[in-house]
């Protein structure tokens, strides 16, 4: 069925592909099974268990990224390396428009990983509020509200999100408090406008990286202030 150039055996807990490294070669399983499980916050989540006959790696060769997850051996698994000379004349014999269509599809994928990733990783529930705030880009502060907000971040609404991964300076507006707060934040996730649907606008998940103890105590006390009666997700 496929075109293999070699078979590799590992044994039961060895690391076959480590999530975050650079790779594109796609393996299928002749024996035994592979775990795929990603970490967050130090912490292991396990996506699926894979079979004989199987296939793992695709999405490296696909969208030429990196490992989304780790792949281990669950108990001795041997696997076989798909021929890249095979894979490439294949792929490139689609028209270049499907081969497009398929690494969007990937990207799309990526980001939806890394979403589901910050999502599950959250360990407070977000409030519904709405605030007005300033991020500073590469050129200037732009004016923007809250959609939900925690203490340990927010989703900012905006037909232009920053890129993931891109630090910046935020300025947040407290309703009775004359300074605005600022905080160094990171952007965890980014949806263009391209991506939205009807309850998904454009926009973009934010993670505090460093304020003040003082701003730390007064987002807090915000934040128990208003959480009766407040929705929350």
């Amino acid at each position: 069925m496929y075109d293999i150039v070699s078979e590799e055996t590992y044994q039961d807990g060895k690391i076959i592909i480590k999530e975050g490294s650079s790779g594109d070669w796609v393996y299928v399983i002749r024996s035994g099974s592979v775990e795929i499980s990603k970490t967050i916050k130090g912490k292991k989540f396990v996506i699926e268990l894979l079979h004989q006959g199987e296939v793992f790696g695709e999405l490296g060769f696909l969208g030429g990224i990196k490992r989304t997850a780790t792949a281990m051996a669950v108990g001795e698994t041997t696997v076989g390396v798909i021929d890249r000379e095979f894979l490439d004349e294949e792929f490139n014999k689609l028209y270049s428009d499907f081969r497009a269509i398929l690494r969007a599809v990937v990207e799309r994928f990526r980001k939806m990983i890394n979403r589901t990733s910050e999502f599950s990783s959250r360990q407070e529930i977000r409030i519904i509020e709405t605030l007005s705030l300033k991020y500073r880009d590469k050129k200037t502060f732009i004016d923007a509200y809250t959609g939900d907000i925690n203490s340990g971040g927010l989703y900012i609404k905006t037909d232009n999100p920053l890129e993931q991964g891109e630090q910046f300076l935020l300025k947040l507006q407290l309703p009775g408090i004359s300074d605005s707060l600022e905080i160094k934040c990171e952007v965890a996730w980014a949806r263009e406008n391209a991506e939205k649907t009807y309850d998904s606008p454009p926009g973009m998940g934010i993670k505090f990286i460093e304020m003040t103890r003082k701003n730390n105590q007064m987002l807090k006390q915000y934040l128990k202030d208003i959480t009766k009666g407040k929705e929350v997700k």
